[in-house]
């Protein structure tokens, strides 16, 4: 006879498989990606970029090595092949795991974009051993199983890309692993014939999986196929070759798996189209894909999608967007959403910066190696650049990292339309704010700062939102500080006008002492509650962290806010006290 808990888990699994037979499989009604019930689905993704292809700006490497042929290179040259192959294991395996997916389900997240490097899958052609042959490994196929049952759990559709091609796609090596010595994807037809290959034997042993969204068959190509002049093919007018190959690929998906969306990109890194077939000509099943970075967040700089949707009914996805700042990241999102485009953002984790929701800690090991590989320091001693190469391979576990809710806030509830100032986290008077932790909310809403975003697509000018690179993404300028007292940041590089809010709550009425703890010269004015209670002296120390005394004035029980506005730019500022007289 069975058990309770036994029958109790039968019934769990029954009920689990008919709402997943229900659900059914993403697929295309006219302009719109729907489910089983032609119920619609915007897609709101998260593109693992970094897990099983890096890049070295992810790495910070880009000076000496930008692809990631050439990180492992640099690694392996420094502590040897098995160090090397240890350390990439302890990546692989730390990135990404079933917490990391809990995690973007709770925050809101509902897809997975999962940039694949084909060398996780099988040989590259110059090492296999007879020409024309593919052998298959089980790692990167492993991996995409345990992805896709951590999806499964959470109900969140994961979207297979392929970053990396056999060969690479595109003359951006860094984004493709692209190794200019050997022959391309597109210069090389048992190249082509490998990728259609890994898209058959993917499509086929996940052909009859609910939970997997769609195949995104190739990321960003970007090759001057018309010889056009421009070499990563955004001169190109016919971009004929790239038809041909989704043509085939498509035509291999099918041949096992009939269920599945597939999703093309055009050239110059996705976006253009031009010479390209009418879609549904291809397959009745397909969505056309493009990517959005640095660009103006208006209607004109997206219309020609729009215009693509129209003149052929089928579905956009903005499949990559990211690096930038939080209010780059919100009027984006909001464009999309408003014309009910669905998105995927980029990349989920990033060594020791704070554009993206998850940073990975540097470890003081780590920029021992880079220093070193800078030219800055000596060669270590192999010993400890191996212990320092697993210290940093530990970080990237989601325990060990830093979530940034800021930009979660951003991508999510201002993107949805409430930009109004929130607590970013509890002030309780009396007591120190610190000058960082203002409020949640948009540019104008919780602060207001001159330099919010980096549009250098439209403008040519590249510009830097958070000139710090610290703590927050954020206009507001964050840069690390030492004091007596301090979180270990502080606001810079202030300019006259710009301000910053900060919810607090007091727990008993009473007179209350303000004084706030500044640097450098500038003046700052402090109001509560929207009332003038004094300025900064210009007689702040330049070189030392100075605490003056304010105002003494009655603040009664409750929620208040206060606000500093910058007067006079160049002031510093650490934190600002309360405190109960």
């Amino acid at each position: 006879m069975r058990s309770a808990s036994q029958f109790i888990l039968t019934i769990f699994l029954i009920i689990a498989f008919n709402s997943c037979k229900e659900k059914g499989f993403l697929h295309t009604e006219g302009t719109k990606i729907v489910d089983a019930q032609n119920k619609e689905v915007r897609l709101r993704g998260m593109g693992l970029g970094g897990w099983m292809l890096q890049e070295g700006y992810m790495l910070e490497t880009t000076r000496f090595a930008g692809s990631q042929h050439k990180i492992k290179t640099t690694i392996e040259n420094l502590v040897g092949t098995n160090a090397m192959e240890d350390f990439y294991s302890n990546w692989l395996a730390n990135y990404c795991t079933k917490t990391d997916i809990d995690s973007m389900a709770a925050w809101g997240f509902n897809s997975i974009r999962l940039p694949m490097h084909y060398n996780l899958f099988t040989l590259p052609i110059e090492d296999e051993p007879y020409p024309g042959m593919d052998t298959w490994h089980n790692k990167g196929f492993h991996m995409v199983d345990d992805l896709l049952e951590w999806c499964k759990k959470n109900e969140m559709y994961l979207i297979l890309d392929l970053h990396a091609a056999p060969g690479g796609q595109g003359k951006d090596a860094n984004i493709s692993d692209y190794d200019t010595t050997k022959p391309s994807l597109w210069e090389s037809p048992e190249n082509q014939r490998k990728t259609i290959a890994l898209w058959k034997k993917l499509a086929k042993r996940y052909a009859n999986e609910p939970w997997m969204g769609a195949y995104d068959i190739l990321n960003e190509p970007n090759w001057d196929f018309d010889n056009a002049g421009h070499k990563n093919g955004c001169n190109c007018t016919e971009n004929e070759l790239l038809w041909e190959f989704y043509g085939k690929a498509i035509k291999a998906i099918r041949e096992v798996d009939k269920n599945h969306i597939v999703v093309i990109e055009g050239n110059c890194w996705g976006n253009n189209y031009k010479g390209a077939p009418n879609p549904n000509s291809y397959d009745n099943n397909l969505v056309v894909s493009f990517h959005k970075y640095w660009n103006f967040n208006k209607q004109e700089e997206i219309q020609y999608m729009v215009d693509m949707r129209q003149k052929y009914n089928v579905p956009i996805w903005m499949s990559e967007s990211g690096e930038n700042s939080n209010t780059w990241f919100t009027n984006a999102i909001s464009l999309l959403e408003n014309n009910n485009i669905g998105w995927a953002w980029w990349p989920y984790k990033k060594i020791n910066s704070v554009t993206g929701t998850v940073t990975i800690p540097k470890t003081e090991g780590y920029q021992n190696l880079l220093n070193y590989w800078n030219g800055k320091n000596e060669a270590p001693e192999v010993s400890d650049a191996k212990n320092w190469l697993m210290q940093q391979a530990e970080m990237l576990k989601l325990e060990n990292c830093i979530i940034h809710y800021d930009v979660i806030d951003a991508m999510f509830r201002q993107a949805q339309g409430d930009k109004t100032s929130k607590a970013f986290t509890q002030h309780t008077i009396p007591g120190i704010i610190h000058a960082v932790d203002y409020d949640l909310g948009a540019n104008s809403f919780a602060f207001f700062d001159l330099d919010t975003a980096n549009y250098r697509v439209s403008t040519g000018t590249n510009t830097t939102w958070n000139s710090g690179r610290k703590y927050r993404n954020d206009g507001v300028d964050i840069k690390e500080c030492e004091a007596d007292v301090t979180n270990g940041f502080c606001i810079t590089s202030t300019q006259a006008g710009e301000w910053l809010n900060y919810s607090f709550s007091v727990e008993n009425t009473g007179n209350y002492l303000i004084e706030i703890n500044t640097k450098s010269e500038g003046i700052v004015k402090i109001l509560i509650d929207d009332i003038v209670i004094g300025s900064s002296s210009t007689q702040s120390s330049i070189n030392n962290w100075k605490t003056q005394k304010i105002k003494s004035i009655p603040i009664e029980k409750g929620a208040h806010q206060l606000k500093l506005l910058i007067e006079e730019e160049g002031i510093e500022i650490n934190f600002i006290k309360i405190t109960n007289t």
